[in-house]
């Protein structure tokens, strides 16, 4: 099924990266991501419900501090911190921060500091 097309959605996400094999290979086992080559070659992910798509790049500095912070769902934000774990990755922020949200934040091989969401339920 395409993604959904509108006005004002997010669809394109660029992810710094210093080794791209490495951070694809990170997003695919921790979250499922979708992994693929453009035609132009470079490498690219779907999100895993194919809503968002994007890529990583070479030569720009990691987000290393929350500014522009983005969020990936997730089912379980306790088993994700787990795979984050064993893929490489680091918790920066831990589980309960923020309650009664249930979120984490990380820190992906590149350096990168995103965060995870788990819908209450």
């Amino acid at each position: 099924m395409p993604p959904t097309l509108g006005n004002g959605k997010i669809c394109y996400i660029q992810i710094p990266a210093t080794d791209i094999a490495r951070s694809a290979e990170f997003y695919k086992q921790v979250f499922g991501w979708n992994l693929r080559q453009r035609g132009d070659g470079a490498a690219a992910f779907d999100d895993g419900v194919g809503e968002v798509s994007g890529e990583w790049v070479l030569g720009r500095p990691p987000a290393t501090q929350p500014g522009l912070l983005v969020y990936i769902m997730v089912d379980s934000v306790a088993a994700t911190v787990d795979l984050i774990l064993a893929n490489g990755g680091e918790i920066v922020q831990p589980i309960g921060a923020d309650a009664p949200e249930v979120t984490a934040r990380f820190r992906d091989p590149a350096g990168n500091v995103l965060g995870i969401y788990q819908e209450p339920g």
